[in-house]
C-alpha cells in the first residue's frame, strides 16, 4: 500500500489543522493506521493510531487535542489537530504495516509502509 500525506502548513499557536493520509494500491479497511512525527534532531515518535475496529490510541502529549479518524470508503485517514503548540512543529508521517499487532502500534520499527511526510509549523 502506498501512502500520501497532505494538509500540513503554518499555523499560529492555538490554531487547528487537519492532515489527510490517502492510500492507494490496497484498501486500508484491514489495516491499523498510525501517525508519527519527527522534529529536527529528534527521533520519530508515535502520535496516534486507529485500529481496523476504530479503537484509537494517543501519545500523552497530544491526548485531548488531536483526533484520528478513518474513512475506509475514501481510503483515507485524518488527523484533526486542535490547540496546536510550538512543540507540535514537526514533519508528520502516516504509516501502516501488514500484520501489525496492537502491542506494537507505538513502535516505529514495526512499520514498513510510510507516507512521504507533511510539515506542520506552529508559530508562537
Amino acid at each position: 500500500v502506498q501512502l500520501q500525506a497532505s494538509g500540513g502548513g503554518l499555523v499560529q499557536a492555538g490554531g487547528s489543522l487537519t492532515l489527510s493520509c490517502t492510500a492507494s494500491g490496497r484498501t486500508i479497511s484491514s489495516y491499523h493506521m498510525s501517525w508519527f512525527r519527527q522534529s529536527p534532531g529528534k527521533e520519530r515518535e508515535f502520535v496516534t493510531a486507529i485500529t481496523r475496529s476504530r479503537n484509537t490510541y494517543y501519545a500523552d502529549s497530544v491526548k485531548g487535542r488531536f483526533t484520528i479518524t478513518r474513512d475506509n470508503a475514501k481510503n483515507t485517514v485524518y488527523l484533526q489537530m486542535n490547540n496546536l503548540k510550538p512543540e507540535d512543529t514537526a514533519v508528520y508521517y502516516c504509516a501502516t504495516s501488514a500484520g501489525l499487532i496492537l502491542s506494537s502500534l507505538r513502535l516505529k520499527d514495526q512499520y514498513n509502509n510510510w507516507g512521504q511526510g507533511t510539515l506542520v509549523t506552529v508559530s508562537s
